[in-house]
């Protein structure tokens, strides 16, 4: 009730100074009820002033043939009653404008019926005119971000209810539900987010690693069926990449999953954030700590002797260590070759090339941390 009593202060306001100075110019232009008589006032006190200036001028013509005023006096004369004259000519050519009573009525009327409906026109389809009153102090308290996460994600929640179909809502309360522990809730708002925002290889992803949490980190049946649809969405997808590498592990198929592994490494780039989580992976199942070798060089080692085959691993790790010393931001290639030296027993070795990396990637705090963290899943202190 407020509120429609300040809209109509705030009409009665606009409509105001709209008629306002209707009235006004009405009023100025008649003073009252205007006459023809009153209207040609004017233009005839204009004309019989410009008679005036006509017969000064010719007096002026006279003065001079007479000798009474010499002749620059007269030319500064007629050029002062020159300009007067034009002045009357031009107020005479154009006549001020006059407003038509009739109009005046009309621009009234468009006043006092035009604005509200075009304030309601407008109003109504944008504004919330039947919304209830939302106190002050409850509009605080919902846009407060510094509230605890559990108050915010109750908030949201509680919106859900009311607009389940709300899909960006169910996209931003998934992955809350999940780091906050809460699997179950989590394997149904990343349901809904698919529901109504459209599946996509992330959200199946995530999808399936919800349901692997809420089975205590088991990648059952359903949360492998999820990966899998993610990598046939996006063959590239990280997350379901890993998990069913993780899913093979939990099998006891290691090979299976160090070689899905070492895919993601091989076709990743530099900078991935989770290649030490792969790597420290690679490492759990035992996969070959030295630099990959080819299909055809592994072929070829079969047939060789142990101390043949010790050497020419121990020749690939030297051409490894020779190329980070030349290119020194591979922080994956650092891990390799102190992994290798480890394994390979040399420990010295591989605190030599530890404080190598460390010297060659001190420059760059992202690619540092990462080779603490890998360092770390080797046993060394990062």
């Amino acid at each position: 009730m407020n509120l429609w009593f300040v809209f109509a202060l705030m009409t009665a306001a606009a409509m105001f100074a709209v008629l306002l100075p209707l009235g006004l110019s009405g009023a100025r232009q008649s003073g009252g009820k205007p006459t023809q008589a009153n209207e040609a006032q004017p233009y005839e006190a204009q004309s019989h002033e410009a008679m005036v200036y006509k017969d000064q001028l010719a007096e002026i013509d006279r003065d001079v043939a007479a000798g009474l005023i010499g002749s620059a006096e007269a030319e500064a004369a007629r050029i002062e009653i020159g300009r007067r004259l034009l002045s009357v000519a031009d107020t005479a050519s154009n006549p001020p404008m006059r407003s038509s009573p009739r109009l005046r009525r009309v621009a009234a009327a468009l006043a006092l019926v035009g604005l509200p409906l075009l304030a309601l026109a407008i109003y109504l389809p944008l504004g919330s005119p039947w919304l209830a009153d939302f106190p002050l102090a409850r509009r605080a308290r919902t846009a407060d971000a510094t509230q605890p996460l559990a108050n915010l994600v109750a908030q949201v929640e509680q919106h859900l209810e009311k607009n389940p179909s709300d899909g960006r809502g169910w996209n931003v309360l998934a992955p809350v539900l999940l780091r906050l522990g809460r699997y179950d809730d989590a394997v149904r708002a990343f349901r809904n987010s698919i529901t109504y925002n459209g599946e996509d290889a992330s959200r199946r992803a995530d999808l399936g690693e919800a349901i692997a949490a809420a089975a205590g980190g088991v990648v059952t049946a359903d949360a492998k069926a999820e990966f899998e649809r993610a990598l046939a969405l996006d063959a590239n997808e990280a997350k379901a990449s890993y998990f069913l590498g993780l899913a093979a592990e939990q099998d006891g198929r290691n090979a299976d999953a160090a070689a899905i592994w070492r895919a993601m490494l091989e076709r990743a780039p530099a900078d991935a954030p989770w290649r030490t989580v792969v790597q420290a992976a690679l490492v759990r199942v035992g996969a070959p700590a030295a630099p990959a070798l080819s299909e055809q060089t592994m072929a070829a080692a079969k047939d060789m002797k142990a101390g043949d085959r010790e050497a020419m691993i121990r020749g690939m790790v030297e051409r490894l260590a020779t190329r980070l010393k030349e290119n020194g931001n591979d922080v994956e290639g650092w891990l390799r070759l102190v992994r290798a030296y480890m394994v390979m027993g040399d420990r010295d070795m591989a605190k030599g090339a530890e404080s190598e990396a460390r010297q060659a990637l001190g420059g760059d705090a992202e690619r540092l941390r990462q080779l603490n963290e890998g360092l770390k899943n080797l046993g060394l202190d990062g």
